[in-house]
């Protein structure tokens, strides 16, 4: 299994994708919004990236947090790793009704760069995310870090890219990084066969059949199949290549008897 990651680096305040190395992907506030790029140092003083919001005193908050669209490349299905921090509402005062301890996720596919404009109507709810577990004022005073890891899954995606859009709704959350990836199965050989990057199926009860192509100085004796499963493993290889005349296997390859001993 390979994951193909856009990560966010949140000391730039940008995703910067594996895939493409010169692509960098910004956030963007949206208007009015109360997001805001905060630099804190953890337990050990480190310093901490991180993009905020705490306006719990006031009701019916909708605050917008989004990401520049960034190119799905070949994945059909998407991973979105996010990892926060959010506040225990029980611990501050004079907050009963206002605070709320969870964040909405949302995306839209598009074929090209909206730039600045934003509509949440268009946006697709992804999942409400809640958070295992929460801080307190001790825990600030303490300076530990209290870090929930949430993924989520988004498929299948059919345009050229998407958007990803983050809205706080009345929570003191800190979002400290978000990774988008998706999963492959990677290239290998088994069995003298060369089968290539392959990505799965939308469907998860679905496997890709990926026929093999012998390596150099083999040649098939039963079809090399393997099958492409939805984590990006490899699964039922079936057939296989054999070395041919005056040649050997070594190690995964065929090599000429006579060089074999040179």
């Amino acid at each position: 299994m390979e994951n193909i990651s856009i990560k966010w680096d949140p000391a730039v305040s940008d995703f910067h994708s594996l895939l493409r190395p010169a692509l960098y992907v910004k956030w963007l506030k949206c208007q009015p919004s109360l997001w805001d790029a905060i630099t804190e140092m953890d337990e050990h003083n480190r310093p901490i990236h991180t993009y905020q919001v705490c306006n719990v005193m006031e009701p019916n908050q909708n605050n917008w947090l989004r990401t520049n669209w960034i190119s799905r490349d070949a994945a059909q299905k998407i991973y979105v790793e996010m990892k926060f921090t959010l506040r225990d509402c029980n611990s501050i005062p004079w907050v009963l009704g206002t605070c709320k301890e969870t964040f909405n996720l949302y995306y839209v596919e598009s074929d090209e760069s909206h730039g600045i404009k934003f509509k949440p109507s268009q946006y697709t709810k992804i999942d409400t995310i809640a958070a295992d577990e929460s801080f307190t004022q001790m825990d600030l005073g303490d300076r530990i870090l209290k870090l929930n890891t949430e993924i989520r899954e988004v498929g299948p995606i059919e345009r050229k890219g998407f958007y990803l859009a983050f809205q706080d709704i009345g929570a003191c959350i800190a979002l400290v990084s978000v990774r988008v990836f998706y999963k492959k199965c990677p290239f290998t050989v088994r069995n003298l066969a060369v089968f290539p990057d392959t990505i799965p199926r939308v469907d998860s009860s679905s496997l890709v059949e990926v026929r093999g192509s012998c390596v150099k100085s083999a040649e098939e004796r039963d079809t090399p199949k393997l099958y492409c499963g939805a984590d990006g493993d490899w699964l039922v290889p079936l057939g296989r290549c054999i070395c041919s005349t005056g040649y050997e296997e070594i190690e995964g390859s065929c090599h000429g008897k006579v060089e074999a001993f040179k």
